[in-house]
């Protein structure tokens, strides 16, 4: 009997050096499995870190210069408006400084206009407040302006189409 107990005793020996090995490997290859992703977790961090730095950054350089554009093309129309001073200081001709003006404003009026910018129609429509606000009510002349604008105080404006300035209207009663 003895002699069957140390054969046994072996085989569980051998079957434990076995089992630690594979315990071994299998510890070494989930260590590197691990640093792996860890490796991974962490350059991927980094990068996100990165990337809203860079984000934020051309955020602040875009809020910088938005209205750059917008001030150079608006930048001839200053320079019309000093003309157009002068030319009041020096002549007396009321109907050249009127068309003066007049030019003045179409230019302005075309640039935004290039730009997006639409008035919004109101006389003889019916009150709409998503674009108009109605400043007083007045009587109408006939019943057909009943419930329709009837004049415009302030004209209103949308740019790419949205509202940017609520038309502010008179509405007929």
């Amino acid at each position: 009997m003895k002699a069957q107990k140390q054969p046994k005793r072996k085989e569980m020996q051998e079957e434990n050096n076995v089992s630690q090995i594979d315990v071994q490997e299998e510890y070494d290859r989930l260590k590197e499995n691990y640093e792996a992703l860890n490796d991974k977790y962490l350059r991927l961090v980094a990068e996100f870190d990165n990337y809203r730095k860079r984000t934020s950054r051309e955020r602040l350089e875009l809020i910088k210069t938005a209205g750059e554009d917008l001030i150079q093309g608006i930048l001839p129309v200053l320079d019309d408006f000093a003309m157009a001073k002068e030319t009041i200081a020096g002549a007396g001709d009321l109907e050249a400084l009127g068309q003066g003006v007049d030019l003045i404003y179409r230019k302005l009026y075309q640039y935004l206009e290039s730009r997006g910018l639409q008035p919004i129609e109101a006389i003889g429509l019916p009150l709409d407040t998503d674009v108009h606000e109605a400043v007083t009510q007045f009587p109408a002349e006939d019943s057909e302006q009943k419930g329709k604008i009837i004049d415009v105080l302030r004209q209103g404006y949308t740019l790419n189409g949205k509202v940017i300035r609520y038309a502010k209207v008179v509405v007929g009663v």
